[in-house]
């Protein structure tokens, strides 16, 4: 009876060890594919641009207008996360506008972004401090200010040299 007893504890302890050492293997996720918010968006089922207004590139010395474009403004948390996220193209006369509380130092990525874009930096005087332009799309990457900025403008990649917008320059909305 000892003997039954001692293989049936010893046959327990064996499947309950291989149990706990077979779990299943976790399935790796991109981290450009694992959405950053919950929403009712993707690459199947794009945000629309909305028109909220209008903005306009000012001279750095003229204070004349060197361009006019539509933009749709990212003013909370929940825009300026998923700000240009998903959207196949854009208008070149369309942009995003994303305003923040703070002036600090600000930094943008392109997950799950299509388009290339000219991300441009501006500061509490609304003159602008930095711009990446033409950035990869699909990245993780991080693309900073060089100084603090409370508005982000995001165009289309190759709008700031094809308009000769630069550091300098300034934004009216």
């Amino acid at each position: 009876m000892k003997h039954y007893f001692f293989i049936s504890l010893t046959t327990l302890l064996i499947i309950s060890l291989t149990a706990c050492n077979n779990k299943p293997e976790r399935k790796k996720i991109n981290p450009i594919s694992k959405p950053l918010i919950k929403h009712e968006y993707s690459f199947e089922n794009p945000p629309v641009f909305q028109k909220h207004g209008e903005l306009h590139f000012l001279n750095s010395n003229t204070d004349s207008i060197k361009s006019t474009i539509d933009i749709e403004i990212a003013s909370n948390n929940y825009d300026r996360t998923l700000g240009l996220m998903f959207r196949p193209s854009m208008e070149p006369n369309n942009g995003m506008l994303f305003i923040f509380e703070d002036e600090t130092i600000q930094s943008f990525w392109m997950r799950n972004t299509l388009i290339s874009l000219d991300m441009i930096y501006v500061n509490s005087d609304k003159e602008i401090v930095t711009i990446h332009k033409n950035t990869p799309t699909l990245t993780d990457q991080s693309f900073p200010s060089n100084e603090p900025a409370v508005y982000v403008v995001e165009v289309v990649g190759g709008f700031c040299d094809s308009i000769g917008i630069k550091v300098g320059d300034k934004i009216m909305f």
